[in-house]
């Protein structure tokens, strides 16, 4: 579970580091962990685990997941994304008439 989870965050960092620009590498970073967090969170409540459990669980992953999420989305720069956001939605085509 445990390399199943790193490769989960692993790729897509490297993938975010060689396609982002790099003001925008933290905060789609931070949104991958929170949705990695929730996928962990339906996991366990999914897989009905004892517990007594020794080790570590999804529970487990879930919070460490959401804690390097939030450290990276407050390390991050919102004006970047924001901006980023702004910049893709005036690149729709306008469908008012």
């Amino acid at each position: 579970m445990l390399t199943l989870f790193s490769l989960l965050t692993a790729l897509p960092a490297v993938l975010a580091l060689h396609l982002l620009e790099p003001e925008l590498v933290l905060p789609v970073f931070s949104a991958l962990l929170f949705v990695e967090a929730a996928f962990a969170v339906i996991l366990a409540r999914l897989l009905h685990v004892p517990d007594d459990v020794e080790g570590i669980t999804l529970w487990d992953f879930a919070g460490g997941f959401t804690l390097i999420g939030c450290a990276a989305a407050v390390f991050g720069e919102p004006d970047q994304a924001a901006l980023f956001l702004t910049e893709q939605g005036s690149l729709r085509p306008s469908s008012r008439p």
